[in-house]
C-alpha cells in the first residue's frame, strides 16, 4: 500500500512540474508579445515626434501650425506613450511594472523568468 501512495505522490509531482513548465512557457511567450508591443510603441512615438518636428521646421509640408499646436501635439504623443507603457510593460506573472530595462530576463518583483 505504501508503494501505491508514493506512486500517487510521484504522479502528482510530475503533473505539477508539467503545469509549471506550461506556465513558464506561457509567461515567456506573453513577455515576448509585450516586448514587441513596447518596441512598436517606442518606434511609433519617435516617428511621430520626428514628424512633428519636421512639420514645425518645414511648414510647407502640411501647412503652417502654431508653435503651441506642435508643442501640444508632442506632449500628447509623449503622454500616450507613457500611458501605453504603463499598461503594457508589466510582468505577465505578477502584473508589476517592469521598469526601464527592455531586455529584462527576470522580473525583479516575483523572480519569474521572462526570456
Amino acid at each position: 500500500m505504501l508503494g501505491g501512495f508514493q506512486q500517487l505522490q510521484s504522479c502528482r509531482a510530475e503533473r505539477i512540474t508539467m503545469n509549471q513548465n506550461k506556465e513558464d512557457k506561457q509567461i515567456i511567450e506573453d513577455f515576448r508579445v509585450r516586448q514587441s508591443r513596447q518596441f512598436l510603441a517606442i518606434a511609433a512615438t519617435l516617428l511621430l515626434l520626428v514628424l512633428l518636428t519636421l512639420i514645425y521646421k518645414h511648414p510647407e509640408i502640411l501647412g503652417e501650425f502654431s508653435r503651441n499646436t506642435i508643442f501640444t501635439a508632442q506632449l500628447l504623443v509623449i503622454a500616450a506613450f507613457i500611458g501605453i507603457s504603463a499598461l503594457n510593460w508589466r510582468c505577465p506573472a505578477c502584473n508589476k511594472y517592469l521598469g526601464k530595462d527592455i531586455n529584462r530576463h527576470i522580473c525583479k518583483k516575483c523572480g519569474k523568468r521572462l526570456r
